[in-house]
């Protein structure tokens, strides 16, 4: 029986190894995944925009293709989206780092005071909730003086309204952009990230917002939801391995580990085949990982070849896991 409960252990805590290995390294794939997925989106959005001639329409398809070929991606993947378009990324960069001016020239004082009686028409369109139109009027506002961070960051908040997050937070950015000391554009770009379920970074963002203004009762509330969130989040993420994983990741010794590991070829090739299971976009389902048990079931696979290579270090991994878990369970019941 003793025994029997020591397979089961182990059985238990190489799933969590190898789960937690598959995790630092899809982590590390995920990036020239997102990436590609983003330049997809791009050259897809330029098919749509009706400039085109058909043969200049054909190459980008075919570039896409080839694209979503090479990197295993489609356009179902949205767990791979950016939290904006990479239009707006480049623009952002090309802003921060004063490449290029909003405008050649200020606007003239007509045009800013017609902007500001834009702004305050589309300050009353949302105070009616007509989001459509107040986007419409922080639009022109914005076209007759792209240098007020103000007129970016309400289309924000109206963006958001009509739940527009990418685009919201594409505003957000260049709110912070040309005034990075607003502090209710950090508080509105957490907020669509928060409706974009990207935890982490909505944190982020909250508590720059505190920085800049450190007794806003609205930025304090919003970050506690945006932590909850997050905290919800990882613990469904864990749900049946009875492990914090969090914790395991971001172990400093484990990352040097794996790193150590995933230098020998071998791996890298049984990682990569992996990955393309775990992560098989249009084949999710037949043969991909569709439910946990699975990947456990992948996760013990995948250490149990990381122990043909390491022993040692999937021993020590088991050591650590059953020291964090023996840990866990006196303090819930202390």
């Amino acid at each position: 029986m003793r025994a029997a409960e020591t397979r089961s252990g182990s059985s238990s805590s190489d799933a969590v190894v190898g789960f937690a290995l598959l995790a630092i390294c899809a982590d590390k794939m995920s990036v020239e995944k997102r990436l590609a997925y983003s330049i997809v989106q791009f050259l897809r959005d330029q098919t749509h925009c009706g400039s085109l001639n058909s043969d200049e329409q054909e190459s980008l398809e075919v570039a896409i293709q080839c694209l979503e070929t090479t990197f295993k991606i489609s356009s179902s993947d949205c767990n791979l989206e950016a939290p904006q378009p990479l239009r707006e990324m480049f623009l952002n960069s090309l802003l921060k780092n004063d490449i290029v001016s909003l405008q050649e020239t200020s606007p003239s004082p007509e045009d800013i005071e017609r902007a500001e009686q834009l702004k305050n028409e589309g300050n009353n369109h949302m105070k009616e909730e007509n989001y459509s139109c107040a986007v419409e009027c922080y639009t022109k506002a914005i076209h007759l003086d792209q240098r007020n961070a103000v007129y970016y960051c309400n289309r924000a908040a109206a963006h958001s309204k009509l739940g527009n997050y990418t685009e919201a937070t594409g505003d957000c950015e260049r709110a912070i952009a040309i005034d990075p000391t607003y502090s209710k554009a950090y508080g509105r770009m957490g907020l669509a990230l928060t409706s974009m379920s990207k935890y982490p970074e909505a944190i982020t963002y909250f508590k720059k917002a505190l920085v800049l203004d450190p007794e806003n009762e609205t930025y304090k509330s919003n970050l506690k939801v945006a932590e909850q969130k997050k905290k919800e989040a990882s613990s469904s993420t864990a749900a049946g391995l009875g492990f914090d994983m969090a914790s395991l990741i971001n172990n400093p010794a484990f990352i040097s580990m794996a790193a150590s590991v995933m230098q020998n070829q071998q791996v890298q090739q049984l990682m990569s085949g992996m990955m393309s299971n775990a992560v098989g976009g249009p084949a999710a389902g037949v043969g991909g990982m569709s439910d946990i048990s699975s990947l456990i079931e992948a996760g013990q696979q995948f250490a149990q070849q990381i122990q043909q290579q390491n022993p040692e270090l999937i021993e020590q991994l088991r050591n650590h896991i059953r020291s964090r878990s023996f840990s866990g369970s006196a303090e819930e019941h202390s």
